[in-house]
């Protein structure tokens, strides 16, 4: 059981390592320029504070994970990474949350502020954006797996019946 725990853990956590890398590395090279009546129009992601949040986030989530990986797995301080694996996943979600919610502005507009789309003028932005985001997402999907498995294999042998 205690090896199976360990390859399963290590195999959700180089997921999610390779998740939050995707995601920061695709958020990172998101830029592409425009003309607009004789004005260039640039689009990245340092442009944005959410989608500054997002790659630093990301960026966080993808080193703590890699150190996570190497550290044992058992002793005192594995109750302080579980702990630590509930704020990075709550982190990465409240990050894509809000990057998905200014992409959905770029993508759609706001007619009732009079924000116009910028995607039809700068789609190669949009596009990575959309990638980093579904990353992004991945990555806080196999985090909440990952601390519902560690909490179960915790706390499991507190609620075990014995039938004897």
């Amino acid at each position: 059981m205690i090896t199976s725990w360990r390859i399963f853990t290590f195999l959700l956590r180089l997921i999610a390592l390779a998740a939050t890398l995707v995601a920061t590395i695709v958020m990172v090279t998101s830029h592409d320029s425009t003309n607009v009546l004789n004005l260039t129009f640039t689009a990245k992601f340092s442009n944005t504070p959410a989608f500054k949040y997002f790659v630093v986030v990301e960026a966080i989530a993808c080193a703590y994970n890699l150190v996570i990986m190497f550290l044992a797995s058992k002793g005192s301080l594995w109750r302080l990474v579980i702990i630590l694996d509930v704020v990075v996943a709550v982190l990465l979600a409240s990050s894509v949350s809000s990057a998905l919610a200014i992409a959905y502005v770029g993508k759609k507009g706001n007619t009732h502020a009079g924000w116009l789309p910028i995607c039809g003028q700068v789609p190669k932005f949009c596009k990575h954006v959309t990638a980093a985001l579904v990353a992004g997402f991945i990555a806080a999907i196999l985090y909440f797996l990952l601390v519902i498995y560690t909490l179960y294999t915790v706390l499991h042998p507190l609620f075990a019946v014995n039938k004897s």
